[in-house]
């Protein structure tokens, strides 16, 4: 496996928990039903681990990279929205 799949699949995850947290805490706020949250963060956990897996076997370089960017960019909207 090469190193740069195992960097973009790092760095993924460590993009990837925030907004997990973040899209939890903005269901909570709209619907204050915690059975929705947790399906949230069900969703949202599950997504991010097919990409890690996806970006660790299959997907090319670029690919790669440009989701690493698009998560990491969704995070800091999000963050700085709230």
């Amino acid at each position: 496996m090469e190193t740069w799949r195992v960097l973009a699949a790092a760095l993924l995850a460590a993009a990837g928990l925030p907004l997990a947290l973040v899209v939890m805490a903005k269901i909570r706020d709209r619907t204050q039903s915690s059975g929705q949250v947790a399906l949230g963060g069900v969703v949202t956990l599950t997504l991010l681990v097919v990409l890690g897996v996806l970006m660790l076997t299959v997907l090319p370089g670029l690919v790669a990279w440009v989701l690493v960017a698009a998560v990491a960019g969704a995070v800091s909207v999000m963050l700085l929205a709230s």
